[in-house]
């Protein structure tokens, strides 16, 4: 098992088992040092691992628990219970080391031994996102924007510095994350570290740990963290184990006297997304030489992700790409906001529907490199949104769409990823054809819906392909399209569900525009839920390859 160190701010370490130990402080008359510790224990019995101790003794004036080796101690006044749960499944024998603190520094300490039965259970849909087989390897998700970032601690959503795609140290990159189990219910994770055993340091604790460095401010460095020396340090494993818990309704990993790569000396990280090939986690720690809590976010994929498994393309150059990286209004150079300039299918009435599309920065903006439209009840029984389209900025013909979003939710929501054609005010529809990447509509949730629309084929009968996709409204998920002069194939997550064939008998053949937005009822969305009072449709990117 290979150690990593961390600072650890104790002296409590000089304490043997059974012995007291004591500082000489000029100027105190009197030194008592803590006697006759009684320490009594409470272990449950639901295989939990939640275990209470509770210590008396006189003359102290604070009590350390120190529950495992090269943990932190929970501290506590004499008489009140300290507790802690061990995430470690089976069956073992534990030592904990009590510390009673008096005047002065006086101290003395006392060891027992317990022993647990232990069985956590990880909801098994999580598990095997995590974990797969018992064998699944996670590495950064480095060409993607964002997949590190900083900002203030407790903050879901990155305000302060997203990286951009492959820009962080290398040394950071090549680490990798395993996550395994077993049939008794014991789960495992270890970091294998890359080259030279380096890692990403962040630069406010470098120089504490690597005293003969000098980091830039802001700039963080590779080092072997198996080096790091410190008058104060505890060890931390990369060969431990994980847990995922839920706390007032959000899950939250935990790996056990270890991290995730980036050091940054976080230990438990809330899962923000977490897919079968996602996962996206933001860790809060308060660096030694800051003042204030940071929170450090990461992006992973799976190690054998490919993000065509399963589907060949034979459009593989990148020629278009929206990432929504500016906030405020959507890019004016790329996207019209759309009020209803369109003609009959793109009115707001048309279709029935129910709402009002405005340029509201409440219905329509770009925050944390995402495209938020947000469909609102407006109090009075009516409803406003957001529209965009591309229509005389971005046309193109034949290549393979990828549009990365998360659905809103909720009775009577709409939410399309859609093309015109962008003939379209001198053709009026269905006459310029119009193609669906996606539609989703809230009354029947989890199903995804393909479909073009041309003369012969319009309205209520166009050529369809449906399929059920788990979570659209929970994690962003990937709706592509490839796009010939023989057909049209329609993807999720880059798992085909349907074709629909091209032929010169359909206007499939020339430059199309992209339109993006969330309707309310009207023919598709049906019946509006009396309860509902808004949902947002978020879009991460929109890249055409050739």
């Amino acid at each position: 098992m290979k150690k990593v160190m961390k600072k650890y701010g104790s002296f409590l370490l000089i304490c043997l088992a059974f012995m007291a130990c004591q500082e000489d402080e000029p100027g105190l008359s009197t030194l008592l040092t803590p006697a006759n510790l009684s320490i009594t224990t409470d272990i449950a019995s639901d295989q939990s691992g939640n275990v209470s101790v509770t210590t008396t003794a006189d003359n102290a004036l604070n009590i350390h628990v120190i529950f495992k080796e090269n943990n932190d101690p929970v501290v506590v006044k004499p008489g009140e219970p300290a507790t802690f749960q061990y995430t470690q499944s089976g069956q073992y024998s534990q030592i904990i080391t009590v510390v009673a603190y008096g005047t002065g520094g006086t101290a003395s300490s006392k060891t027992i031994t317990i022993d647990l039965d232990v069985r956590l259970l990880i909801d098994p849909a999580i598990l095997q996102k995590l974990a797969g087989d018992g064998t699944k390897r996670w590495v950064w998700n480095k060409e993607e924007l964002g997949h590190w970032g900083a900002d203030a601690a407790f903050n879901d959503q990155n305000d302060g510095f997203p990286a951009p795609p492959n820009s962080m140290n290398p040394c950071l990159y090549d680490d990798v994350l395993v996550f395994s189990y077993d049939e008794n219910d014991s789960y495992g994770y270890q970091l294998e570290t890359g080259v030279n055993d380096e890692t990403l340091v962040g630069w406010a604790d470098v120089q504490y740990f690597f005293p003969n460095a000098t980091p830039q401010q802001f700039v963080d460095e590779c080092h072997d963290i198996s080096t790091a020396n410190s008058t104060a340090v505890k060890s931390i494993d990369t060969d431990t184990s994980f847990l995922v818990v839920e706390e007032d309704g959000e899950l939250y990993l935990e790996v056990e006297n270890s991290t995730l790569s980036f050091w940054s000396g976080a230990s438990r990280y809330k899962i923000i997304e977490l897919t079968d090939d996602f996962l996206h986690v933001r860790g809060d720690h308060q660096p030694i030489l800051e003042t204030i809590e940071i929170a450090y976010y990461h992006q992973f994929r799976p190690e054998d992700y490919d993000p065509n498994a399963g589907f060949e393309s034979e459009f593989n150059t990148l020629f278009w790409s929206e990432e929504f990286s500016v906030a405020g209004t959507p890019d004016p150079a790329v996207w019209n906001i759309d009020t209803g300039v369109l003609g009959v299918a793109g009115t707001p009435t048309g279709n029935n529907e129910a709402q009002v599309y405005t340029n509201d920065p409440n219905n329509i903006k770009v925050e944390n490199d995402v495209l938020k439209i947000t469909a609102i009840a407006d109090g009075s029984g009516g409803y406003t949104s957001g529209r965009i389209n591309s229509l005389g900025n971005f046309e193109f013909q034949y290549g393979r769409v990828e549009i990365r979003a998360k659905l809103p939710t909720g009775g009577g929501t709409w939410p399309a990823l859609w093309m015109l054609g962008g003939d379209l005010l001198s053709n009026p529809w269905p006459g310029a054809g119009e193609i669906d990447i996606m539609e989703h509509v809230g009354n029947n949730q989890d199903n995804i819906i393909a479909a073009l629309h041309d003369p012969i084929n319009f309205g209520a009968t166009p050529r369809t392909v449906t399929t059920t996709v788990t979570g659209v409204s929970d994690d962003f998920h990937l709706y592509s399209m490839e796009w010939t002069a023989s057909g049209i194939t329609f993807l999720v997550d880059n798992v085909e569900f349907g074709t629909i064939a091209n032929d010169g008998t359909r206007p499939f053949d020339k430059d199309f525009f992209f339109i993006l937005n969330v309707a309310m009822g009207g023919n598709l969305g049906g019946t509006i839920d009396p309860a509902f009072t808004q949902s947002t449709m978020e879009v991460d990117y929109i890249r055409v390859y050739k």
